[in-house]
């Protein structure tokens, strides 16, 4: 526990640091547009289905919302995430390792592909390709401070890469910087569930050159959870959760979004998910609904989302994002 701690305070103490460093950058131009906005794709079933309300929620897909939520990961266990928003396709994968009494640790990535764009000459003649893709790489840390209290932090290395194969105007782009994330999760009783989250605290995001470097999309979460179900039974098998959360830019408020998910449950070691969501007011998504089924058997768990919000742009909704994981 004592070596937990110590990694939980060293990231805290290193986001402390951070998040001066980027208010400095965005007070310098608060109008500036914003790098790295793929951060605030969904990434996984569970959070796509729920509307993205997770803060206050915990399991494996949180090592890419509030890593407080990996507290509850009891065994270590592989995460496989599959999406296709707007941007792109996405892909990740989690390894996190559980240690009752201690906490947890992980290790996730992420790569959404931006696709490729062929370039030819005047005659039409294909000279290359132009390939743009994001990578995202996370450390997770999460232990149980108090009784009802969890903590959690990422080291992230955020990454923008243009490459080019064959004949192109220009050698391909590189960018790196990093980010931290820090979560907080309180549980007065078995019923409620508080979160709240510090999300992309870092430096400029410098694709060109310092003059062009972009603030990361730092974000403030603040939501609650309540366990609905159990106002009307006992049976610890049965669970309907209804989780309601808001978020804003951290350094430059007054763009508040509302996410809604709710979740029923039935069964325990082996059990079905329901879940729906609603997103509204979010700069980065189409407002709508979200559905989503889960079924947890042994050692497997999958689950299955679809977005049913109409993008603006092609007039089409989303994939199916799906998630998959073994315990082990």
């Amino acid at each position: 526990m004592h070596a937990f701690r110590n990694l939980l305070a060293l990231l805290l103490l290193t986001l402390c640091a951070a998040l001066p460093l980027a208010a400095q950058d965005e007070g310098e131009d608060l109008g500036s547009t914003e790098g790295a906005l793929f951060l605030l794709l969904p990434v996984g079933a569970k959070a796509v289905s729920l509307g993205r309300a997770m803060t206050p929620l915990d399991g494996p897909e949180s090592a890419f919302w509030n890593p407080a939520g990996l507290v509850a990961v009891r065994e270590s266990q592989v995460v496989l995430l599959r999406g296709d928003p707007l941007a792109g396709t996405s892909t990740a994968f989690s390894v996190l390792w559980a240690h009752p009494g201690l906490g947890t640790l992980g290790v996730s990535y992420q790569l959404l592909d931006i696709g490729s764009q062929a370039i030819t000459d005047i005659d039409g003649n294909e000279l290359g390709s132009l390939s743009v893709r994001d990578h995202l790489g996370v450390v997770s840390a999460a232990a149980q401070l108090l009784e009802s209290v969890r903590l959690g932090v990422n080291l992230k290395i955020v990454q923008f890469r243009r490459s080019c194969r064959g004949i192109c105007p220009d050698a391909g782009t590189t960018a790196t910087t990093y980010a931290f994330d820090a979560g907080l999760q309180i549980l007065p009783s078995e019923r409620l569930r508080i979160g709240a989250m510090l999300a992309h605290v870092g430096p400029r995001y410098q694709v060109l050159n310092a003059d062009q470097a972009d603030p990361l999309p730092a974000r403030a979460r603040l939501a609650v959870a309540y366990n609905l179900i159990s106002l009307l039974t006992d049976d610890e098998e049965l669970g309907g959760w209804l989780s309601v959360e808001v978020q804003d830019r951290l350094l430059n408020p007054g763009s508040l979004s509302l996410y809604l998910g709710t979740e029923l449950t039935a069964g325990v070691a082996e059990a079905i998910f329901l879940r729906a969501g609603y997103v509204l007011g979010d700069l980065d998504q189409e407002d709508g609904a979200r559905v989503g089924l889960g079924f947890r058997y042994e050692r497997f768990d999958l689950s299955i989302a679809k977005s049913l919000a109409v993008s603006t742009l092609t007039g089409e909704t989303e994939p199916v994002h799906v998630t998959f994981s073994i315990r082990f």
